[in-house]
């Protein structure tokens, strides 16, 4: 009979704010390295944060080793679940729930960070897997939408030699089309080796999130279970037949596949023009050519607009994409993501508003009914009056 290992006490290093309400990152290293390594990264990343390098609990490798099998990627899954047991206990002493915790984790602590917002993705604000693999064998959740609304930077280098490549394009592709994750995506040049571009990257991406944090709260995360589209006849959004189209990972997001024929385009700009009080123009925030919807009277709070000085909350994209961007309350945000109807903007929750996605082009008459909806849904949602006074900027 198999007995639970006996993990020591947690070892600690730690820079940064001693303010137990202010945000916790916590380091996770690799095999090799150690905990004061780790947190040597601290020097370059936002001030106004306490970090955290926690020390792996099992020696063997200078790593978090429960990557038995081949040496990394193919973790045991009951190791895996008792070495997560025994950081939740840790995590649960030094930030009790309200207290964010974003996790970024190199190599093999990019992988046990995967594991524990697979297995708790409500627990965290934000993970960052930077030159390592989810770890997909070992039992941890990977349904669709399951890391919805939870911001996540993913790092790979090109010329990586330690890292199977088949995990490191497992990873990339799940974190940006299945998670339901916004997703930062980086590939640099080099091997297995923080680049100083990807550090920069790094902090600018934390600061963004922790400003977010500050000015909008947490967003549920997760696909969720029970949202009402009332603008949709059953009152449930239907699930998006087939594959998904192609989308860039990078900035400018864009449709790349599976385009929506020009005359369903036009029809669909023909309705969303005609919603109640709405305004069309060039877009203020999206590529040459893009269609800004503003309501320039639209009374809603500045989360539900694009651009929330402009009033523009949604834009139609040029014919080679057909594509939509608009801001949805983070739960049929994430709904939408879940039933395939979209994905994230790879800076919702970070530079843009939890709700920012990405709403396919029709590529049927009964899509287009659906895609409408969707859209006169983030109409009504920015014209819902707020309850702190007239919109900024007005």
């Amino acid at each position: 009979m198999r007995t639970a290992p006996t993990f020591p006490a947690p070892v600690v290093a730690t820079r940064g704010a001693a303010d137990p309400s202010a945000p916790l990152v916590v380091l996770l290293h690799g095999r090799g390295s150690n905990e004061q390594e780790i947190i040597g990264l601290t020097a370059h990343l936002p001030a106004g944060v306490e970090y955290a390098a926690v020390r792996a609990p099992i020696a063997e490798g200078g790593g978090f080793a429960w990557f038995a099998n081949r040496g990394i990627g193919r973790p045991v899954a009951s190791s895996l679940a008792e070495t997560m047991a025994w950081f939740r206990e840790w995590l649960d002493g030094v930030a009790p729930a309200g207290r964010p915790v974003v996790l970024v984790g190199f190599s093999g602590g990019a992988a046990f960070a995967g594991g524990l917002v697979l297995s708790d993705p409500g627990r965290y604000a934000g993970a960052a897997i930077l030159y390592g693999t989810l770890p997909f064998d070992a039992g941890v959740p990977l349904d669709r939408g399951r890391l919805a609304n939870l911001p996540v930077l993913v790092a790979q280098g090109e010329a990586d030699h330690v890292i199977p490549r088949e995990l490191l394009d497992r990873t990339w592709s799940w974190l940006h089309t299945e998670s339901g994750a916004p997703t930062v995506g980086r590939r640099d040049p080099g091997g297995h080796g923080l680049a100083v571009a990807t550090v920069r990257r790094l902090a600018a991406w934390l600061g963004e999130r922790f400003v977010h944090l500050e000015s909008e709260g947490r967003a549920p995360v997760g696909a969720p279970v029970d949202v009402r589209w009332d603008l949709i006849g059953s009152g449930r959004l239907p699930r998006r037949e087939g594959t998904a189209p192609e989308v860039s990972w990078d900035i400018p997001q864009q449709q790349r596949s599976q385009n929506a024929p020009p005359e369903l385009q036009e029809r669909l700009f023909a309705l969303v023009s005609a919603l109640e009080g709405v305004q069309v123009g060039p877009s203020l925030i999206s590529v040459p050519g893009a269609r800004a919807f503003t309501l320039p009277g639209g009374t809603g709070p500045d989360a539900a607009y694009l651009v929330p000085e402009a009033r523009e909350f949604a834009h139609l994209h040029p014919g080679y994409d057909g594509s939509m961007h608009l801001a949805l309350p983070p739960a049929h945000a994430a709904d939408l993501v879940a039933h395939g109807w979209g994905v994230p903007h790879p800076w919702a929750g970070t530079r843009l508003s939890a709700g920012f996605v990405m709403l396919f082009g029709p590529r049927t008459e009964d899509e287009l009914a659906t895609v409408a909806a969707v859209v006169a849904t983030a109409h009504a949602h920015a014209s819902i009056p707020r309850q702190d006074g007239p919109p900024a900027g007005r």
